[in-house]
C-alpha cells in the first residue's frame, strides 16, 4: 500500500514509520542481461547460465548493484511524496549484500524511515532503511541505508 504525503511537514512526520513491503518482483535472466550490458559487467555467474550452473551459487545470479538498483521501483510503491519541487538521490549511508539473488526468485523491498531531518535550501532530507527480501529465504539479499533529499 503507498503512503502518500504532500509537502515537507508530512514527510518529516514519517520519522520512525514502517511503509511496509512492496509487492514482488521476478528476477529475470533478461533483466540481468540488460543490466549486464548497461553496465559492461558480463562476469559469468550472471550472464553465463551454464557455466553458472557449476558455480558456487548453483545457477545464475544477480548483480548486487542490479538489486540495489531496484530499491528506486520498489519504493515507489511504498511513497508519494507531493506538493514538493523535487526529490533526488542523496546517496547511500550503508550498503552490504548477505545473499544472493538467484536468476528466477522474486524480491520485495520492506523500508523503514529511519529519520528525517531538514537541510538547507528548504529541504528534508530522510534515511531509510532499506531491505530487499528474497522469497524462500531468510537471509536478505540487500541491507541499505538510502539517503533523499526533497525541496519545497
Amino acid at each position: 500500500m503507498t503512503t502518500t504525503v504532500r509537502g515537507l511537514e508530512e514527510l518529516k512526520a514519517l520519522a520512525g514509520k514502517d511503509l511496509g513491503s512492496s509487492g514482488w518482483l521476478e528476477i529475470t535472466q533478461d533483466r540481468v542481461n540488460t543490466f549486464a550490458d548497461a553496465t559492461g559487467d558480463h562476469q559469468w555467474i550472471h550472464v553465463d547460465v551454464e557455466k553458472a550452473k557449476s558455480g558456487p551459487f548453483g545457477g545464475p545470479i544477480a548483480h548486487g548493484y542490479l538489486t540495489l538498483s531496484l530499491i528506486v521501483p520498489l519504493f515507489a510503491e511504498l511513497l508519494d511524496v507531493q506538493d514538493v519541487k523535487t526529490g533526488v538521490n542523496y546517496g547511500l549511508e550503508k550498503l552490504r549484500f548477505p545473499s544472493p539473488v538467484p536468476v528466477g526468485s522474486r524480491i520485495r523491498l520492506n523500508t523503514k524511515v529511519h529519520s528525517v531531518e531538514e537541510v538547507a535550501g528548504n529541504g528534508v532530507q530522510t534515511q531509510l532503511e532499506c531491505t530487499m527480501e528474497v522469497a524462500g529465504s531468510d537471509k536478505p539479499a540487500c541491507i541499505a541505508q538510502v539517503l533523499y533529499r526533497h525541496y519545497a
